[in-house]
């Protein structure tokens, strides 16, 4: 009679470890859970910099939602009218400073609501800029005319739209793969392109 050895089980991969060192339980709360994977995702495969998880911000009594920001490497969003604006004075998107993001990590199939939503973008600051006071300086020196009239413009209250958030939805059905899609979400209405 022969006997066989089991392979030793895989290693787990770098998402497991950071949620199984980062909770305090051996069997994480899966808001927690699903917050450092996204976290983890923007990070290590979208690079970007800056990334706070934000404290939950409570919504009522039942329902709170842990948020998280940051800077992506390239602007997620520019308002059409911003785009026109910026074809008009021959300023590249490259060249404007990135502003700081808002993510709300959620799972496939998680319900929302207007309500809900609309609590998360009361809760958000007025002010995107993620730049602090040091960058912002630096930046003023090397910015050209053009950029800093394009600072000053889209200071305007809402010149450009309003609030903005990324959806993180986390693909955990069935058989998920743990893929990451994010959605960009507008407070109000966008008008629409004219092409």
């Amino acid at each position: 009679m022969s006997t066989t050895t089991l392979p030793a089980p895989p290693s787990p991969s770098a998402v497991t470890s950071l949620i199984t060192t980062s909770t305090s339980s051996a069997s994480p709360d899966p808001v927690s859970a699903l917050t450092l994977e996204v976290h983890h995702n923007l990070q290590h495969q979208h690079l970007w910099t800056s990334l706070i998880i934000h404290d939950v911000y409570t919504l009522s009594p039942t329902q709170s939602t842990p948020l998280i920001s940051g800077q992506p490497p390239q602007a997620v969003y520019i308002h059409p009218d911003e785009q026109a604006y910026l074809l008009e004075q021959g300023i590249s998107a490259d060249d404007i400073p990135v502003d700081r993001e808002w993510v709300i990590p959620t799972a496939q199939g998680q319900s929302w609501t207007l309500r809900r939503l609309a609590g998360i973008f009361d809760s958000l600051p007025a002010e995107t800029s993620g730049r602090d006071a040091a960058e912002e300086e630096h930046a003023g020196e090397d910015m050209s005319e053009k950029l800093a009239a394009h600072a000053e413009k889209k200071k305007e209250e809402d010149l450009w739209g309003g609030k903005r958030a990324l959806i993180a939805m986390v693909n955990r059905k069935m058989g998920g793969d743990g893929t990451v899609v994010y959605y960009v979400v507008l407070e109000g209405a966008v008008k629409p392109r004219q092409n």
